[in-house]
This record gives structure tokens, C-alpha cells and sequence, in this order.
């Protein structure tokens, strides 16, 4: 029966910073992947290859075998950037069905041609289940319940369907193959030329096949499976396929059959005996003498005992033509849908490859999707299902008034209307992604819904527009203007660029001002995407122009300057204009969610002490990291070296070092082998054979009877290799070509904890728990006549615990300034802090930074290199020791399942969406996440309220924070942020005083019931202040 349900370094390109790739490197890969799925082409096999039938076609769609294969054919976890709902199997399914749509192309466009026509056959089931589960209990008792995952999805795909118009067949008590059989019995009278294709290969259909007139069709694949392929793989006639079944029985659905019986035997006694009767006849008949038999042995004994199961068996496997269904050919006709009419769906899911297919199926003009920025269709009536878009259909034509600054009259005009508005939303267009090589195309700016203007100052044709001085005098001081609130999407962005061109942007922070990245972001920082695009889709039902359409894509790219003043017009217009409609939308959220002061207090602010980071850059010495460059590769050379040596002595060959499989062979082949190994002992397998990942190589290193030293030449060899290629080459790419800096950026709406990331390049990813990591440190370095500070908060997160939990002994043990892993370690085994064993305290210092991940005895273990049974005493001593942790762990998970979320110290909020999950692994996560977003979101917290103090104390830019300058630290200033630390640039002269200031203002950011200890270190470069 059917299924029921029950970061590597990018190269700036040369374009306008919002066209990056819109769903993220893992939602392109998957929508390869299923590319790949649904396009498959015919192979040789028992299925014939498709032909284009000259008949009338019916397709009958399997749905839950369709949702199911879907399901399982895209691995990769795909989720909307919109909703943020799963959509793996939605776009499998998709990806199907329009495959299936667009295949039918060449016999639409032929004049009097066949018609096709597309139903979905769907399980239903009744008050007591399925017919069959009332005639056998156990029918498909052993099924597992579906993934959570999937019920939302099969809701999403029917949802398509029926706005498609696409017919779903369903009988209460009855399955998608029982809805099928009746609806090619109930058609063959009335449409004895109709040719139906039943999409699946449910091997229960192939009964159901009838020369000519019934077929399987695999469309993954291309191929049809008729009588002629039944016959040629089994030997049977379709009359024959009901008694296959039911000696075989199926495992799956819980069908019993005869033991020992498959779809082979089941077959070959057919062939001979005929039928299911026949068969039995033979197996029972006592009276023939034993050497006469033709079926003999234990297959004989299976077959009569069995006798009393087969009927039930026969009833279960055969599909009822008399199933009760509703069923109109005529409204399965293809011509009737409207494919266009889901374009706003599959925008919001983010399928980008899909989207282009469903625009090419124009379907019913009255149907298609009306956004608010259309394209233009054909009103001339029914055009041909397929018909292509004409070449002009992707102008939009926008339903906004806006208006292109071209001249001094205009450009007046425009600085009286935003002097007259209390609130403006503005945005710039420019030449790059990275503000610190972009230079400003134009500016666009809005005052009310529905109307904006751009001013350009660079095009194809500078002789339409102002130059860009003229411009920046005339609207500088409304940008600089503090009170006068600002409204934009990622303005640090435009802080950076207009900071570049002269002009310091202000009036972040007044009355109305908004940034609705940073808005959507504090609303609900698990939504997959905040960009501008995705905002305006799903919070205002609107499709914005995009930027492709401007400037394409690929080796064609343009910059956004080389595009014509009257296309980038309503693009940069609309921009402005989208981000004002939704700060009115989501201010009144912040407000009503108790948010407002986060955003307006912190995270607003915030964004000028990043642009500030990015825009001041680090100092790197290039040489520096050309010496480490090449020490390391004569180091990475002479290990290769070492490596090949030591298997050619033992081995008498060698291999590639870069290869895990062959690593493999060396490690764990047989000394006997073709290709002789070490034969050690293999200690956990891939998918493709055994492993030789980090944990391995490091268990081999360990085992004290191993004598190869080939584990730890290659996990040397490995380290070494990611620092040159990851790192070391990288970063010299990284330098400004003017600053001689890296300009590095911060983001605010990536990690969910509230938790600054780095990118372009990912500093925070550069290595600290080596040697020869931190050595990458030395060539990040202050300018002559200066020093770096680097400031770090000391166990952050553990204080923070002891402050949220309110643990007594915790509290207690930082306040008496103890060394608190040996403090803990006393506590957790009972003993003096002068007996502690550095092993004791290695294991407390474990579960102090584990807790709050929710380490399991199992990681522990294995961490510590101790059995699961220690582990779990060192866990429960600890929890015995420090009640008040685990009261307060309790409660952060307790805060989830009511709330649904959790909250920081500042009341940053974090959805735990999976809290409640019936799946007690993702459960489990959920649970670790909910304590976790508590302790590390409040460590960002504290750490964004120090810099945001520092950067009014210390930065001459910091208008709008209403700051207290430090005259005595004059010329310092912020640089990184990396996890709990800042680093600073401060001339010699000053750097006492600096690093004393900011160790104060550090440690007094929070009031917390432990201290806060900031150690700080003053140096030339970044290593040696650590």
C-alpha cells in the first residue's frame, strides 16, 4: 500500500551590496541537490524509456509516496528564510510536479493536440484507521511515526496544490492506491482511450496495469513501467501481481506472507503453478507421493502453514476499484491551473531555482499573483499554458511615487520635504559589499509610505545627475542632524560609507528612528533571514524589485554605477520606502513585546561602536605573516617528509598525506592486504570506510602499544596545513590596499545568542589553544608610536552562573578570589583545596565550562579519558555540591516550555522552538540551548554595554551616545571584539591611563553579586599582550 501518515573567504565582487546571495551557501547546495533529483534522464532497465503518448494522459500523483520520497531524496536541512519552516520535501515535491508540468509542453503547444490532465491520490484515513486496519489489527503496526518535519510540509505542498488548482482524491478508510484503482475503473468506460499514469512505484499498483491503458511512471527517472517491463522483470501478467503479494507478504506494512518467500520465489511458483490456489494446492495436496513433489522442504512446510493467513493476506494486498470517490476528469485538466498563483509562496520559501520555472508557466492570466511591484502579463486572455514571458515581462512596474533627483530645483525641493519630516528613511547605493571599498552611487530617501526619491551621483551618464559634492553639501546637514530620527535597513553599513565620503550619520537613536534589521533581529532572532527582501515578503505581502534584474549575475555582473539613473531609480527609492512601512510596523511591536529599550538602548547605539571598529580597522604586518608563511611550510614540508619515510620503512609504499581514504589503508589495512597496511585496529567507521578524523588519530596517538608515530605526524601535519591555507594566505588577501588594515566586520543578527560574529575575514575564528595558533597573533601589530590593549573578561560565563543561579558556594568562591576550578574540584570530591589533584581539578574545570552547554557524562568521558561511570560521579558530585545551578538550570528549561522562549539578564529574548518536541534528541537540544542563551546572551549583553560606555568615553564619533569625553586618553581607540575581549590602539604615551580605564569601565559595566576581573596587557602586537 501507500505511505500514511499517522566561512571560507569571499573575493569582493565588483557589485551593489545587496546582491549577495539571498538564501545562504546551505539552501543553494540543497537546491543543487534536488536539481539533481528531479531531473534525472531515462536509463536502460526493465522500465521502458518514456514516449510522448498521442492519447489523452492522466497523471495520478501517489501523494504521501511522492512526499516521502522527497523527504528522504534531500538530505541537506533546508528551511525557509521567511518563516523559518522546514522545506526540504516541499521543494522535492515542487521540483516534481513542475518538472511534470513543463514535460507536457510539446503537446500543449500543438494545435488540436491530446489534452493531460493531473490529479493527487491521498490516504485518508476514516474514524478506526483504514479498511484493512479493521480487518487486521496489526496492518502496519511496525510503521515508525513520521518526522515532525513533515506533517507542516505535506500541509505547505497541499496548500500549492489546491492554489494551483491541482485536484486532490481522497476516501475516508481508504488509501491513495485504493483511490487509484477506482478511478481507472470508473474512467475506462466512459474513456476507453485514456492513457493513466500512476506516478509512483508503489510495487501494490503494478496490479492495476493494463496494455495500453494503465502505466507507471517514474518521472525522477523518465521511464514507464507497463505490462511488457512486469512481464520481462517477473515473468507475470498484471492478473497475477495480487497472489505475487501475498505470498510475499510485505514486512513493512505488517502483511503477512509465507516465510522465506520473496519477490522471486513468489514469482517463480507463479510462473509455474499459475495462481496463489494452485500453489497452495500443490503445497497441501497429501496425497501425492513425497517424490513427486514439485514444491518441496521447508518451502512446502511454509506454504501449508500458512494456509490459514493467506486469504486475509490476498484481502490486505488487493486494491479496491469500488472505492466510494468524487472524481471530475474535466477538472484535472491542465489548461485549468494556475501555476503562477503559488509565485508568493515559493518566494517566501526561498526556492530561487524553482521560481524561475513557475514564471515561465504563465497558466491563467486572471490567476497570476498580483504583489505589489508586478510584472506585466498578457491581458489578452488564455495565451498558451506555456507560453514564454515576453522579454520586457521582468521590468516592474511599481505602484509608488518616486522620483529621481536630477537637478538643483529637484534636489531643493527634496532637502525642504525631509527638513519638514520628523523621521526619514534613507539608504545608500554604492560600488561594493564592503563598505570600506565602496564608493557612494547615490542616496535614496523616504518620508512617508509609498513615495521616495534617489539621488544619484554616479551612472553611466553623469551629465543626468548632480556630482556627488553638490549632493553631500546640500543633504549633509539633515544626515548629521541628530534629532532628526533615521529609519534604514543595516545602516551600519551606510554609517561606514557615508563616514568615508565625509559625513557622520546621526539621529539613530532619536524618536522613531529604526534600523528593521536590527528591529526583526530582537523580535525573533531565529528567523532564518532579516534581509530587506524576505522582511518585505512575509511582513508586508510585497515582492521587491531585485537586484539582479539590474545588474545580472555571473561573468555579466555590472556595478550598481553602471546601471541607467531611470532603472536604479525605483530600486534605491523602494529601498527607503520598504524599510519606513515596516518601521511602522515593527516599532509598535518592539513596544508592545517590551523590547523597545534593548533596541533603542543597546543594540541601535551599538551599530555606531561596530561602524566605528570597521572603519578604524587593524594594523597587520605582511611581512610578519610571509615569515610565518614560510616557516610553516618548511615545517608542513619536513612532516610530509617524516610521514612518507615512516611508511615506506614499514610498508615499502606510500601515500597522500591530503587523503583520508588513503590514510585509512595505511593505518588500518592488513599487512596481507594487496595494498598492505598497519593493520591497527579501527576504532569508528564513516560512510565510506573507517575513519581517520581528529578523535581517532588522537586515540591511536594515545594507545601506548601502537609504535607508528604516523597519527601524530599526520594530525601535526593537518594543523599546520588549515593555518597556512585557512588563515596565514588569507589574511594577506584581507589588507586594505589603502590602510594597510584589515577591516573586518561585526554583525549584531547572526548568532542567535545575542553573541557579536566576525567575518571578512572571521577573526574570531584565528586559533588560541596553540602554540602555534597564536602565533598568527604577532602579525596583527600597533602603529609606530603606539601600543595594542587587549582587555579580557576572566570566566565570564562561570560568573555570570553563580550570578543568575544565586549558588551560595559558587558566589562564595569568587568572592575569596579562589582559583575556582581547584575550588570546585574540593567541593565536588570533599576534600581541602590543598589535596585537589591536578587531575580533579582538570575534571571540575571541564564541567564549569560544560555546564552550561549541558555536558553529558558520555562527553565528559570522553574528554577526560575516564570511564562513563567517573564521569557521572564527577556530574553528580557537582550538582550535589552546587544546588543552586541546577535549581537554576531547571528553570531556564522550565521558562522555555511555558514561554516559549528564554530571556537574558537585559531581556533579550531567544525562541526555543523545539522544546516540546516529541523527539527526545532534538528535545534534549532545545533544553541545552535554553540554558545556554541565558548565560551567553547575558555575557553579551555585558559585554556590549562595556563597549558601548568605552566608545562614549574614548571615540570622538559619539555624537548621538550624549558621552563624556576622556581628554587624558586622547587618540585611543576601539578595534576588535573577539568573544569576551577588546582590543585597543593607544599611543604610548597614554597607554597606562587607557588600559586603567578600561579595566575600570570593563569591570563596572554590570552589577553582579561576584566581581568582574578584566586582565589586560599593553604591547606591540596583539600576541604578546595576551
Amino acid at each position: 500500500m501507500g505511505h500514511r501518515l499517522g566561512l571560507n573567504r569571499v573575493q569582493t565582487p565588483p557589485v551593489h551590496r545587496h546582491s549577495q546571495n539571498r538564501y545562504g551557501e546551505a539552501g543553494d547546495r540543497a537546491e543543487r541537490c534536488v536539481s539533481e533529483q528531479v531531473e534525472g534522464t531515462a536509463r536502460i532497465g526493465v522500465w521502458g524509456e518514456r514516449f510522448v503518448s498521442t492519447n489523452p494522459t492522466l497523471y495520478i500523483i501517489d501523494g504521501y509516496a511522492q512526499f516521502f520520497r522527497a523527504y528522504h531524496a534531500i538530505r541537506t536541512p533546508m528551511t525557509s528564510p521567511v518563516t523559518g519552516e522546514p522545506t526540504n520535501m516541499t521543494y522535492g515535491f515542487l521540483g516534481m510536479l513542475l518538472k511534470l508540468i513543463k514535460g507536457q509542453e510539446p503537446r500543449m503547444l500543438e494545435a488540436g493536440g491530446p489534452p493531460t490532465y493531473i490529479a493527487v491520490a491521498l490516504d485518508v484515513s476514516g474514524d478506526r484507521g483504514t479498511f484493512r486496519s479493521e480487518l487486521y489489527e496489526d496492518y502496519k503496526a511496525n510503521r515508525d511515526a513520521p518526522p515532525e518535519d513533515l506533517r507542516p510540509q505535506v500541509d505547505r505542498c497541499l496548500a500549492m496544490l489546491k492554489e494551483m488548482g491541482v485536484p486532490v482524491i481522497g476516501s475516508p478508510g481508504y488509501e491513495a492506491d485504493d483511490v487509484i484503482a477506482a478511478i481507472a475503473a470508473n474512467l475506462k468506460k466512459d474513456h476507453p482511450d485514456l492513457l493513466i499514469r500512476m506516478i509512483s512505484k508503489d510495487k501494490d499498483l503494478k496490479q492495476l496495469l493494463e496494455r495500453g491503458r494503465v502505466e507507471l511512471y517514474d518521472i525522477h527517472h523518465d521511464k514507464v513501467g507497463d505490462v511488457e517491463a512486469l512481464k520481462e522483470e517477473t515473468g507475470l501478467d498484471p492478473e497475477q501481481v495480487v497472489d505475487m503479494l501475498t505470498l510475499m507478504g510485505d514486512t513493512v506494512d505488517n502483511v503477512p506472507g509465507v516465510p522465506g518467500v520473496g519477490p522471486k520465489t513468489a514469482a517463480q511458483l507463479l510462473v509455474e503453478f499459475g495462481t496463489l490456489e494452485a500453489v497452495i494446492a500443490e503445497a497441501t495436496d497429501e496425497a501425492k507421493p513425497k517424490k513427486e513433489w514439485i514444491i518441496k522442504g521447508k518451502r512446502r512446510e511454509n506454504i501449508a502453514a500458512s494456509v490459514e493467513s493467506l486469504p486475509l493476506s490476498k484481502d490486505l494486498v488487493t486494491l479496491r476499484a469500488d472505492t466510494p470517490i468524487e472524481f471530475d476528469l474535466d477538472a484535472c485538466k491542465l489548461e485549468k491551473f494556475t501555476p503562477r498563483s503559488i509565485e508568493p509562496a515559493v518566494r517566501e520559501l526561498g526556492f530561487n531555482r524553482l521560481l524561475d520555472e513557475v514564471k515561465a508557466l504563465t497558466g491563467n492570466s486572471a490567476e497570476a499573483p498580483k504583489p505589489t511591484k508586478k510584472a506585466k502579463v498578457d491581458d489578452s486572455g488564455f495565451g498558451g499554458l506555456f507560453d514564454q514571458a515576453d522579454d520586457d515581462a521582468e521590468e516592474h512596474v511599481v505602484e509608488g511615487d518616486y522620483t529621481i533627483v536630477r537637478t538643483k530645483t529637484e534636489l531643493k525641493k527634496l532637502v525642504s520635504a525631509l527638513k519638514k519630516a520628523p523621521v526619514i528613511a534613507l539608504d545608500t547605493e554604492t560600488t561594493a559589499i564592503r563598505p570600506m571599498l565602496a564608493d557612494l552611487v547615490g542616496l535614496s530617501f523616504a518620508t512617508e509610505p509609498g513615495a521616495g526619491w534617489y539621488v544619484p551621483v554616479r551612472s553611466p551618464d553623469p551629465s543626468k545627475h548632480l556630482d556627488e559634492e553638490t549632493v553631500l553639501e546640500s543633504l549633509g546637514p539633515i544626515i548629521e542632524d541628530p534629532k532628526k530620527a533615521k529609519v534604514g535597513h543595516n545602516l551600519k553599513y551606510d554609517l561606514i560609507v557615508l563616514r568615508r565620503a565625509g559625513l557622520e550619520l546621526r539621529g539613530l537613536t532619536a524618536t522613531g528612528a529604526c534600523d528593521t534589521m536590527i528591529a526583526s533581529y530582537i523580535l525573533d532572532a531565529s528567523r532564518p533571514s532579516h534581509s530587506l527582501d524576505n522582511l518585505a515578503l512575509a511582513m508586508l505581502n510585497r515582492t521587491n524589485i531585485s537586484i539582479k534584474d539590474l545588474i545580472g549575475s555571473g561573468k555579466k555582473q555590472k556595478r550598481f554605477d553602471e546601471v541607467p539613473v531611470e532603472k536604479a531609480g525605483p530600486y534605491a527609492a523602494e529601498d527607503s520606502d520598504v524599510s519606513l512601512q515596516l518601521a511602522h510596523i515593527m516599532l509598535p511591536q518592539l513596544e508592545e513585546t517590551g523590547l523597545l529599550d534593548l533596541a533603542r538602548d543597546i543594540e541601535t547605539p551599538l551599530m555606531d561602536v561596530l561602524a566605528e571598529l570597521e572603519y578604524n580597522g587593524i594594523l597587520v604586518d605582511p611581512d610578519e605573516l610571509e615569515r610565518q608563511h614560510t616557516r610553516l611550510q618548511k615545517e608542513i614540508d619536513r612532516l610530509r617528509k617524516a610521514i612518507e619515510d615512516e611508511a615506506y620503512n614499514a610498508l615499502g609504499r606510500g601515500f597522500d598525506p591530503d587523503s583520508p581514504k588513503q590514510l585509512a589503508g595505511i593505518l588500518f589495512n592488513k599487512t596481507t592486504d594487496e595494498e598492505p597496511g598497519l593493520g591497527l585496529r579501527v576504532i569508528k567507521r564513516g560512510k565510506t570506510g573507517p575513519s581517520t578524523d581528529a578523535e581517532v588519530l588522537d586515540k591511536l596517538t594515545q594507545d601506548a602499544s601502537i609504535e607508528t608515530t604516523i597519527p601524530q605526524l599526520i594530525l601535526d601535519y593537518r594543523q599546520l596545513t588549515k593555518l597556512v591555507n585557512t588563515y596565514l594566505a588569507n589574511l594577506a588577501e584581507e589588507i586594505h590596499p589603502e590602510t594597510g588594515r584589515i577591516h573586518a566586520s561585526f554583525n549584531q543578527t547572526v548568532a542567535a545568542t545575542g553573541r557579536l560574529s566576525s567575518s571578512d575575514p572571521n577573526l574570531q575564528n584565528i586559533p588560541i589553544r596553540t602554540d602555534v595558533g597564536r602565533e598568527i597573533r604577532k602579525a596583527f601589530v600597533a602603529p609606530k608610536g603606539s601600543v595594542l590593549i587587549s582587555a579580557d573578561y576572566s570566566q565570564i560565563e562561570l560568573r555570570l552562573l553563580a550570578h543568575l543561579s544565586q549558588d551560595k558556594a559558587l558566589i562564595s568562591a569568587f568572592k575569596e578570589g579562589q582559583d575556582i576550578h581547584r575550588a570546585v574540584a574540593a567541593q565536588i570530591h570533599g576534600v581541602s583545596l590543598d589535596d585537589v589533584t591536578k587531575e580533579q581539578r582538570s575534571g571540575a574545570k571541564m564541567v564549569n565550562f560544560g555546564i552550561v552547554y549541558g555536558i553529558t557524562p558520555f562527553g565528559l568521558a570522553r574528554r577526560l579519558g575516564v570511564s562513563n561511570t567517573e564521569a557521572t560521579e564527577i556530574i553528580d558530585g557537582y550538582k550535589k555540591r552546587f544546588p543552586g545551578i541546577t535549581t537554576f538550570l531547571a528553570e531556564c528549561i522550565t521558562e522555555a516550555q511555558e514561554k516559549g522562549y528564554v530571556e537574558t539578564m537585559l531581556r533579550r529574548r531567544r525562541p526555543i522552538l523545539e522544546i516540546d518536541s516529541n523527539n527526545p534528541n532534538r528535545r534534549a537540544l532545545a533544553e541545552r540551548m535554553a540554558i545556554n542563551s541565558v548565560v551567553q546572551g547575558s555575557a553579551a549583553d555585558l559585554i556590549k554595554l562595556a563597549m558601548l560606555d568605552l566608545h562614549k568615553r574614548l571615540s570622538p564619533n559619539a555624537a548621538d551616545l550624549r558621552g563624556e569625553r576622556e581628554p587624558e586618553v586622547a587618540g585611543v581607540r576601539m578595534l576588535l571584539q573577539i568573544h569576551d575581549e577588546l582590543v585597543f590602539e593607544a599611543p604610548k604615551k597614554v597607554a597606562n591611563k587607557a588600559m586603567k580605564l578600561i579595566t575600570e569601565r570593563m569591570e563596572s559595566a554590570m552589577e553582579l553579586d561576584v566581581p568582574l576581573v578584566v586582565d589586560a596587557a599593553a604591547s606591540g602586537n596583539w600576541f604578546e599582550g595576551k
